[in-house]
């Protein structure tokens, strides 16, 4: 019973071996497993090591890593206004090479040249075998080679006498020469190149047949594996293929980015006239507070004159009646023209209940921008005198837009208004010195003072320029519309003269000139001097 019982628990003969294997299997993989990870450890240690130097050979071939980083400098950086080292506007070697052979290959002489020289080569290496030109060796030889001199103008012809040329030597049993075996691969290449996807296909097949042809009527190609041979032919037409599709596609995305920045530059044109239209609704709503008023006091003046002058003839009263008539429509007409112009915009916060300001508050502006963090100085030149409310209005508005892009692209900058009372016009000078409010200098920083952000200057001049469309950018603040464009509006309407750009001592400059009386508008209207 109890050797029964031992028999039947015992280890079992059949299983001993599987398992043995399967164990055996298991620690083999660990083996193999530790050594693979023992060679990628010291992979791994030797390309920390080598990434270096590779990094740096290969910035040195391709020139990447060049730009000048902003430092202790700013963004313009210690070699002048430009930012970057002298050395930057030098191509790098790797660049430099691809661009010299790209021009060579897209020359008219590449192909003349490269065909004279597989030539020559095709004849020299005929010339241990004693053959000459004049054998047919050489003959197939040279219609292997030769013609591809003219294969830029006349491919598929050239292609024929080459390829023909190549299975002919084949099927006489000629020797396969190196020179003329590349000669036909670069010529199904350049097939594959031209040709159309479907007649490719054709190409390929008709290469195929013609390899097993040669293979089973001729001892040509012994010495090559007919595998080798089908996969060589295939992998030049492919490539050419490929080269195909990888151009075609590269030339459907310049169009489709060329078609995208068109349509981004009518986009941006679009966006700049209705700013433009926006700010002039805005303007108009002003000149109508201000011409409204005095329309509405000639009315007045007009109907209350009967009444306070007495021995008024009858056609002194119907004229004072006529011109209140007058006054009144001219009122309508105003507000129905304002309506017209104000179509898409909206009306300020309390611009209908507050009256425009003149320049008798320029003082309390030069307050608020002191009270928003700003510094900036007043100087008034000549003596005050009364002019147009328009033009009082108008130069207003300029200081306040010039002091809002101030805050706006130079926090903390120091700004110098002038405003400058001439015989016939008013001037009005902006600049501000381009500076960011003073941080913490960082380490190694020798200048902690402040520095001047070329891409404010950008946005601040860009909407002057509307031909940069991919730069511009269209100010909007909250007191003042678009910037530039309503400061541009604003001088033009009187017949004024507008400039803004950085200024030759730095910074950015804003100079306006407003006639006291009406004139054409200047040449340099809205254009940076």
């Amino acid at each position: 019973m109890t050797s029964d019982d031992d028999t039947r628990t015992g280890p079992d003969p059949a299983r001993f071996g599987p398992a043995l294997a399967h164990h055996a299997w298991r620690l083999s993989g660990r083996i193999v497993a530790g050594v693979g990870q023992l060679l990628l450890w010291i992979l791994t240690g030797l390309g920390r090591l080598l990434r270096p130097l590779a990094v740096r050979v290969a910035a040195r071939l391709t020139g990447a890593g060049r730009e000048q980083p902003p430092g202790p400098y700013g963004p313009y950086g210690p070699y002048g206004p430009h930012g970057a080292h002298p050395a930057a506007g030098r191509t790098a070697p790797l660049p430099r090479w691809a661009n010299a052979w790209g021009e060579a290959v897209r020359s008219w002489y590449f192909a003349p040249l490269t065909g004279l020289a597989l030539t020559a080569a095709a004849l020299a290496e005929l010339a241990p075998r004693a053959e000459t030109p004049l054998s047919l060796a050489g003959g197939f030889a040279v219609a292997s080679t030769l013609p591809l001199v003219w294969r830029g103008e006349y491919l598929r012809p050239v292609a024929a006498v080459v390829l023909g040329a190549f299975a002919a030597s084949l099927l006489t049993g000629q020797t396969v020469l190196f020179t003329t075996g590349f000669a036909a691969l670069y010529t199904l290449y350049a097939l594959g190149r031209r040709l159309p996807r479907q007649s490719t296909g054709v190409l390929a097949v008709g290469s195929v047949v013609t390899v097993a042809v040669v293979y089973l009527t001729t001892f040509t190609l012994d010495d090559v594996p007919w595998p080798a041979a089908v996969i060589a032919v295939l992998a030049a037409i492919g490539l050419g293929d490929a080269r195909s599709v990888v151009e075609t596609a590269g030339r459907t995305e310049s169009a489709a980015a060329e078609r995208a920045n068109e349509t981004l530059t009518r986009l941006t044109a679009v966006q700049r006239e209705q700013a433009v239209m926006r700010e002039r609704a805005r303007i108009a709503r002003e000149l109508h507070d201000v011409v409204a008023h005095s329309v509405s006091m000639i009315a007045v003046q007009a109907e209350t004159a009967p009444y306070t002058m007495q021995n008024l003839s009858p056609e002194a009263r119907e004229g004072y009646t006529e011109i209140a008539r007058t006054a009144r429509e001219a009122l309508v007409e105003m507000r129905r023209l304002l309506s017209v112009l104000r179509a898409d915009a909206k009306p300020e916060p309390d611009a209908a209940n507050s009256p425009q300001p003149r320049l008798d508050r320029l003082p309390d502006l030069i307050e608020q921008h002191r009270g928003a963090g700003g510094r900036v100085d007043l100087a008034v030149h000549g003596d005050p005198r009364d002019m147009s409310a328009t033009v009082e209005l108008s130069a207003y508005r300029i200081v306040q837009e010039a002091l809002t892009n101030a805050r706006r692209h130079a926090p903390g900058a120091e700004v110098r208004v002038d405003l400058m009372f001439l015989p016939d016009r008013v001037a009005v000078r902006v600049r501000d010195d381009g500076r960011s409010a003073p941080a913490a200098p960082e380490h190694g920083s020798s200048d902690p003072t402040m520095v001047l952000n070329r891409e404010d200057i950008a946005s601040r001049t860009s909407v002057l320029n509307p031909g940069e469309a991919d730069r511009t950018r269209l100010e909007e603040t909250p007191s003042a519309g678009h910037g530039l464009v309503g400061m541009r509006e604003r001088a033009t309407m009187l017949g004024g003269r507008f400039s803004a750009g950085p200024a030759t001592e730095g910074g950015f400059l804003v100079e306006a000139e407003l006639p006291l009386h009406r004139e054409e508008p200047g040449d340099g209207g809205g254009r940076p001097r």
